[in-house]
């Protein structure tokens, strides 16, 4: 890949980060809500589910560019032919490049191989939409596989001062909640949690291929020396002036 196209995995990765963030807040306090040990209801229930919106959107313009453009250079850095077994592993440490949590290493590199797998049985590449929907499909998946350890997250942000799950010991707290509460427990928030991801997930990647699609047309289609672009005059002088001069002495 060109450095044009890293730039416009930049930008896209941004815009569609932020546009992930202003629509699907609400759903992600429900979901912290729902895992908080106290209650749904005493958690804040649905009072004020948009509270911390704007710096939560101007913080994922900047996580989200600098997710992608890693995540792209990565797997341009471990270039592997298509049809390589080595794919999905590719993808997997340019997703951890970019984000070291367990959640992306399942939702990229199962978004990716959906992707392909699309193009595969119709011939041609995906388009934005259908990228979209494979986005859906990989962080609805991702996002089921994954609540136990958002619960731990969830517990663990939300537990008091000195206790033995403040201390940040994932499987500690994995464990209180298994014996407390058992599979529901570790599962609490898992539907909103689906439906928000997979709903992100559809925004996010298909926001981010359209993008990034767009930004790509616009750097071909920029005039270029020679192809009548204003100025091209000025830096072709020289040589119609050489051409004219040779007229003469014919």
């Amino acid at each position: 890949m060109d450095r044009p196209g890293f730039t416009a995995s930049l930008v896209a990765g941004g815009v569609a980060g932020v546009a992930v963030d202003l629509i699907l807040f609400p759903l992600d306090t429900i979901k912290t809500r729902l895992q908080s040990p106290q209650g749904f209801n005493k958690a804040g229930g649905f009072r004020g589910i948009y509270a911390g919106v704007p710096s939560a959107a101007i913080g994922s313009f900047p996580n989200a560019a600098a997710f992608f453009i890693t995540y792209e250079y990565v797997k341009w850095f471990l270039h592997t032919d298509s049809s390589s077994y080595l794919m999905p592993v590719k993808h997997m440490l340019a997703a951890s490049a970019g984000e070291v949590i367990p959640f992306s290493l399942v939702q990229f590199p199962l978004w990716e191989s959906l992707k392909a797998l699309w193009s595969w049985r119709q011939d041609r590449v995906v388009d934005c939409w259908q990228s979209a929907v494979c986005g859906a499909f990989a962080g609805g998946f991702a996002a089921a596989v994954t609540t136990p350890l958002d619960v731990a997250k969830t517990r663990i942000m939300l537990a008091k001062a000195g206790s033995s799950t403040a201390s940040g010991n994932v499987l500690s707290a994995l464990h209180g909640v298994w014996r407390t509460q058992g599979l529901s427990g570790l599962f609490a928030g898992v539907f909103p949690r689906v439906a928000a991801i997979s709903l992100g997930g559809f925004i996010f990647l298909g926001a981010y291929e359209r993008a990034r699609s767009l930004l790509l047309q616009l750097g071909r289609e920029r005039p270029r020396v020679g192809d009548g672009a204003p100025g091209t005059a000025l830096k072709t002088g020289g040589a119609v002036q050489a051409a004219a001069r040779r007229e003469q002495g014919s």
